[in-house]
Protein backbone atom coordinates (compact mmCIF):
# COMPACT_ATOMS: atom_id res chain seq x y z
CA UNK A 1 0.00 0.00 0.00
CA UNK A 2 0.76 3.53 -0.96
CA UNK A 3 -0.45 6.87 0.06
CA UNK A 4 0.14 10.29 -1.41
CA UNK A 5 -0.11 13.64 1.45
CA UNK A 6 -1.24 16.46 -0.72
CA UNK A 7 -2.45 20.01 -0.02
CA UNK A 8 -4.40 21.81 -2.64
CA UNK A 9 -2.84 18.98 -5.16
CA UNK A 10 0.52 19.31 -4.27
CA UNK A 11 2.20 16.57 -3.27
CA UNK A 12 3.82 16.95 0.75
CA UNK A 13 4.82 13.29 0.50
CA UNK A 14 4.52 9.90 -0.42
CA UNK A 15 4.54 6.84 2.43
CA UNK A 16 5.07 3.07 0.97
CA UNK A 17 4.24 1.05 3.95
CA UNK A 18 6.13 -2.55 4.28
CA UNK A 19 3.63 -4.63 2.84
CA UNK A 20 3.39 -2.85 -0.76
CA UNK A 21 3.92 -5.59 -3.15
CA UNK A 22 3.70 -5.42 -7.35
CA UNK A 23 5.45 -7.06 -10.23
CA UNK A 24 7.69 -5.07 -11.85
CA UNK A 25 8.97 -1.54 -11.73
CA UNK A 26 6.65 0.86 -9.89
CA UNK A 27 7.26 4.53 -9.98
CA UNK A 28 5.44 6.74 -7.63
CA UNK A 29 6.59 9.81 -8.04
CA UNK A 30 5.75 12.45 -11.32
CA UNK A 31 9.05 12.43 -14.17
CA UNK A 32 9.70 16.50 -13.21
CA UNK A 33 10.55 15.57 -9.67
CA UNK A 34 14.04 15.81 -8.57
CA UNK A 35 13.74 13.18 -6.20
CA UNK A 36 12.53 9.48 -8.18
CA UNK A 37 11.36 7.00 -5.94
CA UNK A 38 10.43 3.58 -7.23
CA UNK A 39 9.79 -0.17 -6.25
CA UNK A 40 11.06 -2.89 -8.58
CA UNK A 41 10.43 -6.24 -7.66
CA UNK A 42 11.64 -8.98 -10.27
CA UNK A 43 11.56 -12.65 -10.74
CA UNK A 44 14.86 -14.92 -10.25
CA UNK A 45 16.69 -14.83 -13.54
CA UNK A 46 15.92 -11.24 -14.61
CA UNK A 47 18.78 -9.39 -16.59
CA UNK A 48 18.64 -5.60 -16.50
CA UNK A 49 21.04 -4.44 -18.76
CA UNK A 50 24.55 -3.10 -17.78
CA UNK A 51 24.22 0.77 -18.51
CA UNK A 52 26.15 4.10 -17.01
CA UNK A 53 23.59 7.45 -16.53
CA UNK A 54 24.84 10.19 -19.04
CA UNK A 55 25.64 12.97 -17.67
CA UNK A 56 22.11 15.62 -17.56
CA UNK A 57 22.16 19.16 -16.04
CA UNK A 58 19.29 19.39 -13.46
CA UNK A 59 18.14 22.31 -11.59
CA UNK A 60 17.48 21.48 -7.74
CA UNK A 61 15.19 24.39 -5.98
CA UNK A 62 14.49 22.30 -2.83
CA UNK A 63 15.54 19.56 -0.89
CA UNK A 64 13.47 16.43 -1.29
CA UNK A 65 14.25 13.76 1.21
CA UNK A 66 13.83 10.24 1.42
CA UNK A 67 13.54 7.95 4.69
CA UNK A 68 13.99 4.21 5.57
CA UNK A 69 12.50 3.10 8.97
CA UNK A 70 14.75 -0.03 9.24
CA UNK A 71 13.43 -0.07 13.26
CA UNK A 72 10.96 1.37 15.34
CA UNK A 73 8.38 3.73 15.10
CA UNK A 74 8.62 7.37 14.22
CA UNK A 75 6.01 9.86 13.69
CA UNK A 76 6.13 12.29 11.50
CA UNK A 77 4.47 15.80 11.46
CA UNK A 78 3.12 17.65 8.34
CA UNK A 79 3.15 21.23 8.08
CA UNK A 80 2.48 23.40 4.75
CA UNK A 81 5.18 26.02 2.88
CA UNK A 82 3.88 28.51 5.93
CA UNK A 83 4.37 26.27 8.84
CA UNK A 84 0.67 25.58 9.37
CA UNK A 85 -0.07 22.02 11.09
CA UNK A 86 -1.72 19.61 8.61
CA UNK A 87 -1.72 15.96 10.07
CA UNK A 88 0.65 13.41 11.36
CA UNK A 89 1.37 9.26 10.69
CA UNK A 90 3.03 7.09 12.37
CA UNK A 91 5.56 4.78 10.18
CA UNK A 92 6.84 1.18 11.12
CA UNK A 93 10.10 -0.76 10.34
CA UNK A 94 10.47 -1.68 6.64
CA UNK A 95 8.21 1.81 5.69
CA UNK A 96 9.50 4.09 3.31
CA UNK A 97 9.05 8.04 2.80
CA UNK A 98 9.54 10.60 0.66
CA UNK A 99 9.38 14.17 1.65
CA UNK A 100 8.69 16.15 -1.27
CA UNK A 101 7.13 19.60 0.00
CA UNK A 102 6.55 21.60 2.93
CA UNK A 103 7.56 21.37 6.23
CA UNK A 104 7.90 18.26 8.12
CA UNK A 105 9.02 17.22 12.19
CA UNK A 106 9.36 14.06 13.92
CA UNK A 107 9.58 12.04 17.10
CA UNK A 108 11.17 8.61 17.87
CA UNK A 109 7.97 6.77 19.11
CA UNK A 110 10.35 4.06 19.78
CA UNK A 111 14.07 3.18 19.47
CA UNK A 112 14.76 4.13 16.42
CA UNK A 113 17.03 3.19 12.94
CA UNK A 114 16.34 4.74 9.81
CA UNK A 115 18.77 5.90 6.86
CA UNK A 116 18.17 8.85 5.21
CA UNK A 117 19.05 9.74 0.96
CA UNK A 118 18.58 13.27 -0.06
CA UNK A 119 20.41 15.71 -2.60
CA UNK A 120 23.78 17.42 -2.15
CA UNK A 121 25.28 19.11 -1.89
CA UNK A 122 24.65 19.54 2.01
CA UNK A 123 24.09 23.73 3.07
CA UNK A 124 24.55 22.95 6.53
CA UNK A 125 21.77 25.27 8.62
CA UNK A 126 21.49 27.26 4.85
CA UNK A 127 19.74 24.16 3.99
CA UNK A 128 16.59 24.49 6.44
CA UNK A 129 14.34 26.73 8.50
CA UNK A 130 13.33 25.50 11.79
CA UNK A 131 10.17 26.43 13.51
CA UNK A 132 8.26 25.29 16.59
CA UNK A 133 5.80 22.06 15.82
CA UNK A 134 2.82 21.15 17.35
CA UNK A 135 3.10 19.84 20.98
CA UNK A 136 1.33 16.43 21.68
CA UNK A 137 -2.01 17.62 22.55
CA UNK A 138 -2.48 19.31 19.29
CA UNK A 139 -1.43 15.89 16.63
CA UNK A 140 -3.56 14.37 14.67
CA UNK A 141 -2.65 10.99 13.10
CA UNK A 142 -4.72 9.85 10.51
CA UNK A 143 -3.22 5.70 9.53
CA UNK A 144 -4.55 4.55 6.05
Amino acid sequence: MFEEIKIKNEILAIIVRADFSNHGINFFTPDDFSQQLAYMSHPAGKVIDPHVHNPVKREVHFTKEVLFIRKGKLRVDFYDDCKNYLESRILESGDVLLLASGGHGFEALEDLEMFEVKQGPYAGENDKTRFQGINNNGVCTKNE
